[in-house]
């Protein structure tokens, strides 16, 4: 294929060679329709599933049921959106033309964008270690909730991530290969034995040991809970969701990081199936994440439960004129949102028959003389 023959070429004369925003030079209609539909669906729902979790984080923080827990996964869902907007269309435009076509700009920033969210995405996790789930109100002061160290946190993560992939920034750049132009990434000759160290402590910094330490540390964490219980069954299950979160960016991002290390320490190149399929689960790992938050997280279940009734009931209102019950969006409102309409009948009920409902208040437990009978005719039927 062209693919092969054109690596087998190039990379005789640099230290390693990468094709940079996805596989170039693949032929076949199936691959070049296939993966980027692939990818387009993994972007739309992950980009949905993510917004919906931003949209009942914001509005726990609006309500005052905020936590450092919720602050980073926000943070978190943000940085999955991003890989799913910016990352995931670049690489399916990529395969769908089987050659660069977004200049040189996109080319040098593509994969080091990429990077620098992916390690962003590992040590917001491992930060999650240091963070409390206590609910704070969202005016509260003290030692409660203090947000400095959760920004300063956010900013040391952002400014290593996009520190450690720089080499991506650097080494790529555009090729001509006839009348077509691919982008791929190359490290000259004399700087391979200081990348080839760089690219052995790289991925280990920024995967390897913040991954291990997460899932040790959670896990810990909840064998405690569960055995000998010292924590709350709440916090429990959101030792669960964090754990289950970074397993599955573990495991999804294995793939992706061994390629990559595989082609930079100088080994044979891996198969380009292998290459495909670790980048299509670097973003289904982006898109399983609101996931396991909608379906394991209760708060998430039940402020996705809350936003839809609301989005429902102003429907109703707008064709039926009717108002929708308030909220105060700590859950217990889905259960009061449920019998509004039970509440509506009883009061209605009430109010179209006050003189019945007065009537037999005045009769009952009353004590009645013969000479003060409200009904005479009823001692007369007696009397005859």
């Amino acid at each position: 294929t062209t693919y092969s023959s054109f690596v087998d070429s190039y990379s005789s004369n640099v230290s390693f060679f990468d094709f940079v925003g996805g596989v170039q030079l693949l032929q076949g209609e199936d691959t070049r329709t296939a993966i980027p539909v692939v990818l387009i669906g993994i972007c739309v729902s992950g980009a949905v599933g993510n917004l919906l979790i931003l949209m009942v984080f914001i509005r726990d923080f609006r309500n005052g049921k905020g936590s450092e827990v919720k602050a980073l996964l926000a943070s978190l869902a943000s940085t999955d959106l991003a890989i799913l907007l910016l990352c995931a269309p670049v690489r399916a435009f990529t395969y769908y033309k089987q050659t660069w076509t977004l200049g040189s700009f996109v080319c040098s920033t593509t994969d080091w964008f990429q990077h620098s969210c992916v390690i962003a995405k590992t040590l917001i996790l491992a930060v999650t270690t240091r963070a409390k789930h206590t609910l704070v109100p969202s005016t509260a002061t003290g030692p409660l909730y203090s947000p400095t160290w959760i920004h300063g946190a956010l900013a040391f993560v952002w400014m290593v991530s996009m520190m450690f992939p720089i080499p991506q920034l650097l080494f790529a750049t555009l090729v001509k290969h006839g009348r077509d132009t691919i982008c791929v990434s190359e490290m000259p000759l004399c700087a391979s034995n200081f990348m080839s160290l760089f690219y052995k402590i790289y991925p280990t910094a920024a995967f390897v040991a913040p991954v291990i330490f997460t899932v040790a540390y959670h896990t810990k964490v909840l064998h405690t809970a569960v055995n000998n219980a010292p924590t709350p069954r709440h916090q429990s299950k959101i030792t669960l969701v964090l754990l289950c979160l970074s397993s599955a960016l573990g495991l999804m991002l294995l793939p992706e990081w061994g390629a990559f290390t595989w082609i930079r320490l100088g080994y044979n190149k891996p198969p380009v199936g292998l290459v495909i399929f670790a980048q299509v689960l670097l973003y289904a790992c982006s898109a399983l994440s609101p996931v396991i938050l909608m379906t394991m997280y209760d708060e998430v279940r039940q402020g996705l439960i809350t936003i839809w009734f609301m989005a429902t009931c102003r429907g109703t209102k707008r064709l039926r004129g009717t108002q929708c019950p308030k909220t105060e969006g700590n859950g217990a409102e889905v259960e009061v949102e449920e019998n509004a309409v039970g509440n509506a009948v009883s009061q209605e009920t009430e109010k179209t028959i006050p003189d019945v409902e007065h009537f037999w208040t005045g009769r009952r437990n009353t004590h009645v003389e013969e000479e003060q009978d409200p009904v005479p005719w009823e001692r007369e039927e007696k009397m005859l």
